[in-house]
C-alpha cells in the first residue's frame, strides 16, 4: 500500500532566516483571504440588518456601520490593487501604477538610497557615533570570538597558499630579487653600511669576540704548537729545544692576544680600522674594487645551488605554513589568537588607538560610498529597469503586499466607525 506523507504546504523559514518567495506568496494569500473575509462578513451583516431594520430600528445603526465598512473596504481594496494591477482587469486610468512607473520608482528609490545611505558625510557621521572599535575590541577580547576569527583568517590564508602556483611564485620572487637585489649596485650601499659600522665602532665587538675565542682555543691546545714546531724543525735539533721553542711561541701568542684584548688602541685594532677605512674608500671610489664586488654578487646569485636552495626554501616555508594553519593547536594558531585578544584589549583600553581606528573606519566608509556609491545605485536602477513590468509589480507585492492588506482591514474598521458616526449624527439632528 502506497503511504505518502501529506503535503504540509510551503516549509517555514527558521527563526531569523530570510523567507523564501513561496513563503512570502503563501503569507500574502493568507492576508488577502483575511481582508476579503472582513468584506464578506460586513456584506452579510449589511444584508441581514437591511432586511430587518424596519422590525428592529436599532439594526439601522448596524446597517450603517456595515455599509460604511464595505465602502471603506472596497475603496482600500481598489487603492491597494491599483498599485500592482488593473482592478478586475479594467484599464482604469492611474491603475497598475508600479507596472507603468517602475523606471520612475527605481530612479526615485535609487536617489533615496544615494542621499540617505550612500552619502559620504552621512556614512562618516553614523560610523563616528557607533564606536565600532570599542565594540569590536570587546568582542575580540573573548577567546571564543578570537578563536573564530583566527580560524577564518587561517582558512583564508590556507586557501590563498593552496591556490598559489609554485612556479609563478618562484618566478615572481626571482623577478623581485633581480630587480631589487641584483640590478642595483652593491658598492655604494656596502660603503655606506661599513662607514657607519666603523664610525660607531661596532666592529670592535667583532674583534673582541674573535680575539677572545682565539685566545681560549690557543690556551686549550698547546700541543698544536709543539707538533707544528717538531714538524718544521730539522731532525738534528734536540727534542728539548723543540719543546722549549713551542712553549715559548705558545706563551707569546697568549700574551699577544691578551694585549689585543686589553688595549683598545692596539696595533692590531688600528690595522683593522685602517683596513676597513681603505675598504670603505675603495668601495666608494675604486672601479676595480667595485667591479670585483659586482662580479662576486652575480656569481653568488647565478650559482645553481643558490636557486635550488631558494626553491627548497619556498617549498619548505609553504609546507610549514600550511601545516601550522591547518592545526588549531599549532604555535601559529595560538599566537594569532593571543594577538587578536591583545588587539581587542588595546581597542578597549587605549583611547587614542580607539579614536584612530574609528577615524580610519569613518574615512574608509566615506571613501567607499563616494567612490562606489553611484555605481551601486546604478546597478540598483539598472536591475529594476531590466525587470518586466509585471515581474516588478509581483516582486514588490511579495515584499509589501502582506502589510498593505492591513490597510484594507483598517479601512473596513474606519469605514464602519465613520458610517456609524454619520448615521448616529444624522439621526440625532433630523429626528
Amino acid at each position: 500500500m502506497d503511504q505518502r506523507i501529506p503535503d504540509a504546504g510551503p516549509a517555514r523559514s527558521a527563526p531569523g532566516s530570510v523567507p523564501s518567495e513561496a513563503e512570502r506568496a503563501a503569507s500574502l494569500s493568507r492576508m488577502k483571504m483575511v481582508a476579503t473575509s472582513v468584506l464578506v462578513v460586513l456584506a452579510m451583516v449589511f444584508v441581514v440588518a437591511f432586511a430587518l431594520q424596519d422590525e428592529h430600528p436599532w439594526l439601522g445603526y448596524v446597517r450603517a456601520a456595515a455599509e460604511g465598512g464595505m465602502v471603506g473596504a472596497l475603496a482600500d481594496w481598489f487603492a491597494v490593487t491599483a498599485l500592482f494591477r488593473h482592478p478586475l482587469g479594467l484599464r482604469i486610468p492611474h491603475t497598475a501604477i508600479i507596472q507603468r512607473k517602475k523606471d520612475t520608482i527605481g530612479e526615485s528609490l535609487g536617489s533615496f538610497v544615494q542621499e540617505n545611505f550612500l552619502d559620504g558625510d552621512v556614512a562618516q557621521e553614523k560610523l563616528a557615533g557607533l564606536r565600532l572599535s570599542g565594540r569590536a575590541g570587546a568582542w575580540l577580547r573573548e577567546r571564543p570570538h578570537a578563536e573564530r576569527v583566527a580560524v577564518e583568517i587561517s582558512a583564508s590564508a590556507e586557501g590563498i597558499l593552496d591556490a598559489m602556483d609554485d612556479v609563478l611564485v618562484r618566478d615572481l620572487l626571482a623577478n623581485l630579487v633581480q630587480k631589487h637585489m641584483i640590478e642595483p649596485e652593491w658598492s655604494p650601499t656596502l660603503s655606506e653600511l661599513l662607514g657607519k659600522v666603523t664610525a660607531e665602532r661596532h666592529h670592535d665587538q667583532v674583534v673582541d669576540l674573535l680575539v677572545t675565542r682565539t685566545g681560549d682555543w690557543v690556551s686549550q691546545h698547546p700541543e698544536f704548537f709543539v707538533n707544528s714546531v717538531r714538524q718544521r724543525s730539522p731532525q738534528w735539533v734536540p727534542e728539548m729545544v723543540d719543546q722549549l721553542l713551542a712553549e715559548r711561541i705558545h706563551a707569546e701568542a697568549l700574551k699577544y692576544l691578551a694585549s689585543v684584548r686589553e688595549d683598545p688602541r692596539h696595533e692590531l685594532r688600528r690595522s683593522v680600522d685602517d683596513w676597513l677605512q681603505d675598504l670603505v674608500r675603495d668601495l666608494r671610489e675604486d672601479p676595480a674594487t667595485r667591479e670585483r664586488v659586482e662580479h662576486a654578487k652575480k656569481e653568488l646569485f647565478n650559482d645553481p645551488r643558490m636557486r635550488e636552495w631558494a626553491e627548497k626554501a619556498w617549498e619548505t616555508t609553504k609546507g610549514v605554513l600550511l601545516a601550522q594553519l591547518r592545526d588549531t593547536d599549532s604555535d601559529l594558531h595560538r599566537a594569532l589568537v593571543a594577538a587578536l585578544q591583545d588587539l581587542g584589549a588595546r581597542l578597549q583600553e587605549d583611547r587614542a588607538l580607539e579614536a584612530r581606528v574609528d577615524g580610519w573606519a569613518a574615512d574608509a566608509a566615506q571613501f567607499v560610498v563616494r567612490r562606489y556609491g553611484p555605481e551601486l545605485v546604478g546597478i540598483f536602477r539598472e536591475t529594476i529597469e531590466r525587470w518586466d513590468g509585471r515581474q516588478a509589480s509581483r516582486t514588490i507585492e511579495l515584499y509589501l503586499g502582506r502589510d498593505l492588506q492591513f490597510i484594507r482591514i483598517n479601512g473596513s474598521i474606519v469605514g464602519a466607525l465613520a458610517g456609524l458616526a454619520i448615521h448616529t449624527l444624522a439621526t440625532l439632528l433630523l429626528h
